[in-house]
């Protein structure tokens, strides 16, 4: 099934029997960066400031799925991803594969080996590509790096893999220039670059934000059937949560570095559980026009999302929630589960409660719609 097909917003199961089986899983995870201070505050010691970029999450990958990590610029998704391919260290917390604890992997040969299960797909194509390269070279380059193969062996996965991001014939595009090839292109080249080696875990850090609408759809379609011909993982990071619905299996809204709601793509969408999540939902583009007469019913939220440097006390939302009392502004919530493998960062959420339910289960996004928005993932100010 491709992405053209899906209509309901579900993606398709991939044929292997390991399919919920937990292949990674990150506890506790933060990611904090100091602020540099001036002379002045050197000589006053004033308390160095600290940016919360990760502040805090619980995370599991099943093997064979697709979860989507949603969430406005500044909420700590592309950091979560890049210290999961071990771009970037945490300030606390571990991350385990296949259950053996890898947080420590810095500076040692096994780090070659497990970067050589998970990759990462930028998003970016043309800051990616070296522009002095040929798409052989940047191709290769992974292989010769983790001295993979024999001469011939590293030219035929090169080819393989060039094949497999969909550039046809391989062996002509091998032999080209960054510059002599469109944005779409130059995305399939850097997938290439992350299939060569075979992985088991793919992060796509918004790979297809940069991309015309008919090249996006090309692009997923493409995802979705390596993950099927391959057994592949995907972390997908995107701002979009029409796109996410469309192409992932579970959603997780990260929001100033926690993430405020995870569940099944289909239940975060139709009954979120979180007023952030609900907010997003309500502004999200849709094709069915609203009922004749009536208005769409949107959640606008008001005010600026705070600094990272400078989080509220309480639940982190609550200076823009239009749901929030008193406990939400003392006391930060937990993520509370609320059946069906949904779970919530909200009080409201306690005890089973629930937010009213929307007089209108939104309408499953078309692959064109999902394909062609661009805009952040927050209702606006």
């Amino acid at each position: 099934m491709t992405v053209a097909d899906r209509s309901d917003g579900a993606a398709p199961t991939p044929p292997t029997a390991a399919l919920g089986e937990e292949v990674l899983r990150v506890e506790g995870l933060r990611v904090h960066f100091a602020v540099r201070g001036g002379l002045t505050d050197a000589v006053t010691r004033r308390t160095k400031v600290v940016v919360r970029a990760v502040d805090g999450i619980d995370l599991s990958l099943l093997r064979g799925e697709v979860l989507a990590l949603v969430g406005e610029s500044g909420s700590g998704k592309t950091t979560t991803g890049r210290v999961i391919v071990k771009l970037t260290r945490q300030t606390a917390g571990r991350i385990f594969l296949d259950g053996q604890d890898v947080s420590e992997l810095w500076g040692t040969g096994a780090l070659r080996a497990y970067r050589r299960r998970i990759q990462l797909i930028f998003q970016d194509p043309y800051e990616t590509l070296n522009p002095k390269h040929t798409i052989r070279e940047f191709v290769i380059e992974p292989l010769v790096v983790n001295g993979i193969g024999t001469g011939a062996e590293r030219e035929r996965r090169v080819l393989d893999a060039l094949d497999a991001a969909g550039l046809r014939p391989a062996a002509d595009f091998a032999a080209r220039y960054p510059h002599e090839l469109s944005g779409g292109q130059r995305q399939r080249v850097v997938i290439a670059g992350a299939l060569v080696l075979e992985p088991e875990i793919i992060v796509a850090d918004e790979p297809v934000s940069m991309l015309d609408v008919s090249i996006r759809t090309e692009l997923l379609r493409l995802m979705l059937d390596l993950r099927a011909a391959r057994g592949l993982t995907y972390l997908f990071i995107t701002h979009d949560l029409s796109l996410a619905w469309v192409i992932a299996d579970r959603i997780a809204v990260m929001y100033l570095g926690r993430i405020m709601e995870i569940g099944p793509a289909e239940r975060v969408i139709r009954s979120p559980q979180n007023p952030y999540t609900r907010a997003l939902v309500s502004v999200s583009p849709t094709p069915e026009p609203p009922t004749q007469g009536e208005r769409a019913r949107r959640t606008i939220l008001v005010g600026e999302t705070p600094d990272a440097a400078h989080i509220p006390a309480g639940c982190r939302f609550s200076p823009r929630c239009p749901s929030a009392f008193d406990r939400c502004r003392v006391e930060e919530p937990p993520l509370i589960d609320v059946g069906e493998g949904q779970m919530s960062a909200c009080w409201l959420a306690e005890g089973g409660r629930r937010l009213p339910v929307l007089d209108t289960a939104p309408a499953a996004p078309s692959p064109t719609v999902a394909a062609a928005s661009d805009g952040e993932a927050t209702a606006p100010a």
